[in-house]
């Protein structure tokens, strides 16, 4: 019952955020891959890159602490050395400052492991980022390290148990320990499910529905049943004059570029699209040097449709770390009966959704806006955790993820 109760408690986010509003366009990738989920392997010659950007054209100096996080990413019981070689804070020293842009910035980048840094045992890690000398971090990077001991099997079907071809779609997945040590698979094994990234809408503290010989099934599981959406919209801001996909207008302020999109209306049917379940590629119409000579525009956004009562719409998707926050709330204009954000973006190719959130509730519904519809292509990821008796953290052991298509 006692651990029941302490996993059941409330969860910390597995999110990128950015504490100060200098620090844009964090990103985490391992072995530079873009688009895969942040999970490295354990001693298997790995690494991730954080990197992010100080709207600032003078350096700063950063430091950098690692946390080691149980499967719920409240902070683990090991000490330092249990979990990681090196000193407890660690300077940032690969920076850049931005080159031919309007709006000056330092793009910084870190890579784990380093000559400084080992990891040494699986898990949820969190790296958060500080001014020297500061205690409160500007921003937060967090990753998972696996070290793969069970087999996961994942399906999805919008055949599910509360509706049929509707709006819902529903995960089955089932974890093969066979070969691998477990005295009580049942009370050991920890579960976190997510939908697209999203850690608003992600499940935990699941049973399993069927137990066969070192196999473990979870089907027909409601709280498995996820909101299907619709397909996320895109744009392009790749260049400072020439308007690029769903851009309408492009201005200079004597500042800094604006970009302007396209109205979106609120969506009544499923509109199929090739994109990338929210996700953000960097990059600029010359493609070369990304990183640093890639501009800032404000982008603005615009949502035409009825206000909502209850509630409010926020830009939604990687682009906003999954996080609704108050930066990106769009105000309502009742004289054009329309949503508008305004929001500084870095040169690039982007997906992104508008959210409603519920005054009294922690996650986003996308049927207000965007709709629910069982055709949507969606990407779900199941990590499965070890915690055998007197271990005192959660090991990685198993994940899957796998993209959803009718």
């Amino acid at each position: 019952m006692i651990f029941l109760l302490s996993w059941a408690g409330v969860c910390q986010a597995q999110e990128n955020i950015c504490f100060s509003s200098r620090i844009k366009t964090i990103q985490v990738k391992v072995n530079g891959a873009w688009g895969e989920p942040p999970v490295m392997l354990l001693r298997g010659g790995h690494r991730v890159d954080i990197s992010f950007d100080d709207l600032q054209p003078e350096y700063e100096r950063y430091i950098y602490t690692i946390t080691h996080c149980n499967a719920d990413w409240t902070q683990s019981d090991l000490l330092r050395s249990e979990y990681m070689t090196g000193f407890d804070e660690q300077r940032i020293d690969d920076y850049e400052p931005a080159l031919g842009t309007e709006v000056k910035y330092c793009h910084y980048r870190l890579t784990l492991p380093n000559s400084e840094v080992q990891l040494l045992v699986s898990g949820n890690y969190k790296v958060e980022i500080f001014e020297d000398g500061k205690e409160e971090p500007v921003a937060q990077a967090c990753f998972s390290v696996i070290e793969p001991k069970v087999g996961v099997d994942v399906e999805v079907t919008a055949n599910t148990d509360i509706d049929t071809y509707a709006q819902h779609q529903q995960v089955n997945f089932a974890v093969n320990y066979s070969g691998y040590e477990v005295s009580n698979a049942v009370s050991e094994f920890k579960y976190v499910v997510m939908q697209n990234g999203r850690w608003d809408s992600h499940v935990e503290d699941l049973r399993p529905s069927l137990m066969q010989i070192n196999k473990l099934i979870f089907n027909h599981n409601r709280a498995l049943i996820f909101p299907a959406g619709n397909e996320y919209r895109k744009f392009e801001i790749l260049d400072e004059y020439v308007p690029t996909l769903r851009v309408d207008h492009m201005e200079f302020d004597d500042a800094c570029y604006h970009a302007t999109l396209f109205v979106d209306e609120q969506r009544i049917n499923y509109l199929y699209d090739e994109e990338q379940n929210g996700r953000f590629l960097i990059r600029n119409g010359d493609n070369v040097e990304n990183d640093t000579e890639s501009d800032y525009f404000v982008t603005h956004f615009t949502l035409q449709m009825p206000q909502l009562a209850g509630g409010e719409v926020y830009l939604f998707g990687s682009l906003t770390n999954n996080r609704m926050e108050e930066e990106y709330k769009m105000t309502y204009n009742l004289i054009d009966h329309q949503y508008e954000l305004a929001v500084p973006l870095k040169q690039g190719s982007y997906n992104y959704m508008y959210m409603f959130l519920p005054d009294e509730g922690e996650t986003g519904e996308t049927r207000q806006c965007e709709g629910d519809f069982h055709q949507t292509e969606n990407e779900y990821a199941v990590y499965v955790y070890h915690r055998p008796f007197g271990l005192r953290y959660d090991k990685l052991v198993g994940f899957k993820n796998i993209s959803y298509k009718e």
